[in-house]
């Protein structure tokens, strides 16, 4: 896979826009991607949490294929306080 260099997330499409290194771009439909994974309220929170904070790693995970994995771990970073 090309390098990914830079990524940012787009309200208005609700996109994650990903550049690589050659000039090529990518936009990843986070929707989708959240109706595949996203199947708990925890689930759903660390996707969003990912989203917001880090869009860099989250169109790594995503292109790598690797979101459930990602998810599998048990990331808190996410989810709602008491």
């Amino acid at each position: 896979m090309m390098q990914l260099l830079s990524c940012r997330f787009n309200m208005d499409t609700n996109r994650v826009e990903a550049l690589f290194a050659d000039g090529s771009t990518v936009a990843i439909d986070c929707a989708a991607v959240e109706d595949e994974y996203g199947n708990t309220p925890a689930q759903r929170a660390e996707l969003d949490w990912l989203l917001y904070n880090k869009p860099l790693e989250y169109a790594q995970v995503v292109l790598k294929g690797a979101m459930e994995h990602y998810l599998s771990l048990g990331c808190e970073h996410g989810r709602l306080e008491d």
